[in-house]
C-alpha cells in the first residue's frame, strides 16, 4: 500500500513515516501543501494523510483539490483543534476521518487499516505483474498456482516495484521507501534483497519479472531488456 504523509514539521513526519513503513507501507512525504498537490498530480496513493495546518494551503484547500483532481484515495485529516468545526469543515472538504493531536501511533495504524479496508470501490487491492499477484490486504503473493512466502521487509520491496511496475526505481528511491533511510553507496543491501526476490519470484523455466537495469536501478515486469 502506497501512502501520501502531507506534515510540516519534518522530524514528526520521518518518524510517523519510519513506523509506517515497518509495518511494510510505502510512505511518501510531502513538507506543504504544493508539495503535496505536486504529488498526488503524478502518483497514485492508497491513502492519504494530512495535517490542517501546513504553511501556504491548508489541509482543508488541499483535501478539496485532490478531490477536484479526481483522487479517491481515503483522506485521515491531523488535527490540533478538537473544535466540532474544524471536524464539519474537514469531512465537507472531502476527508474521511479525523485524528487529533497528539495521538498514539496505534491508533492511527488502526484507523489507516479501517479506511484501507473499506477504501473506495474502484480501488483493486490486487497487484498484477503477469501472472504474478500481491494481495495487498493480507500481504498473500502467488505466481500462477504457486505461493510464495516472504519476510516483512522482502514482501514491502517487492509492492514497492509493482506499484510501479513497468518504470526503472532507482536504488536511493528503494531505500527511502523501503528502508527509511539514505541511499549508502557502498552498501550491498538492496542487491541481496533483490537477489531474494528473484529466488523467490523468478524460479527455473519462468519467465524473469525482475530485471536490473545497470547503473540506474531495477524494474518488475516489462520486456526483457535490460540484464
Amino acid at each position: 500500500m502506497r501512502l501520501l504523509l502531507v506534515e510540516d514539521e519534518q522530524d514528526a513526519a520521518r518518524m510517523l513515516a519510519k513506523g509506517l513503513r515497518e509495518q511494510t507501507y510505502a510512505v511518501d512525504i510531502a513538507f506543504d501543501g504544493d508539495a503535496a498537490i505536486e504529488k498526488l498530480s503524478v502518483n497514485t496513493y492508497d491513502l492519504v494523510i494530512l495535517d490542517i495546518m501546513l504553511p501556504g494551503r491548508n489541509g482543508f484547500e488541499i483535501c478539496r483539490e485532490m478531490r477536484r483532481m479526481g483522487a479517491v484515495a481515503p483522506v485521515l485529516m491531523l488535527t490540533a483543534q478538537d473544535q466540532v468545526w474544524s471536524r464539519i469543515e474537514g469531512l465537507d472538504s472531502g476527508a474521511d476521518d479525523y485524528l487529533t493531536k497528539p495521538f498514539d501511533f496505534g491508533e492511527l495504524s488502526a484507523r489507516i487499516r479501517a479506511l484501507l479496508r473499506r477504501g473506495p470501490a474502484l480501488q483493486d487491492p490486487v497487484l498484477r505483474v503477469a501472472n504474478l499477484t500481491l494481495d495487498t490486504r493480507n500481504h498473500s503473493v502467488r505466481r500462477g498456482d504457486r505461493s510464495i512466502d516472504f519476510t516483512a521487509k522482502e514482501y514491502a520491496l517487492l509492492e514497492y516495484l509493482s506499484k510501479r511496475q513497468g518504470e526503472v526505481v532507482t536504488r536511493p528511491e528503494i531505500s527511502e521507501h523501503v528502508w527509511d533511510e539514505s541511499y549508502d553507496p557502498f552498501s550491498n543491501l538492496i542487491e541481496v534483497y533483490i537477489q531474494r526476490l528473484r529466488r523467490k519470484v523468478d524460479t527455473s523455466g519462468e519467465s524473469r519479472l525482475i530485471h536490473t537495469r545497470r547503473g540506474e536501478g531495477y524494474r518488475i515486469g516489462g520486456r526483457d531488456e535490460d540484464d
